[in-house]
């Protein structure tokens, strides 16, 4: 075998980390943007202060979601550098 292909094994090690990455991140963003969602619903928010405060929810959910892949991906990558 080649030594500067990755095995098999390293393959699918990396879709399973990179679909990890994806659904811890949806999840992330998705419970982040449930507390803007229900905070317009308990104050009972109507027009554009509800379109405000769930578009800022919607803004920090997919930064904050976006960093969380963003940083597995990374970690991921050192360890497979290192040979861990």
């Amino acid at each position: 075998m080649d030594m500067g292909r990755e095995s098999r094994w390293e393959k699918d090690a990396m879709t399973v980390e990179i679909v990890f990455a994806l659904v811890t991140a949806v999840a992330l963003a998705a419970a982040l943007f449930a507390v803007p969602l229900a905070l317009t619903l308990v104050f009972d928010l109507s027009g554009s202060a509800a379109r405000g405060v769930r578009m800022g929810g919607a803004l920090v959910a997919a930064a904050v979601g976006m960093r969380h892949l963003v940083r597995v991906l990374r970690r991921f990558d050192a360890e497979r550098r290192k040979g861990h």
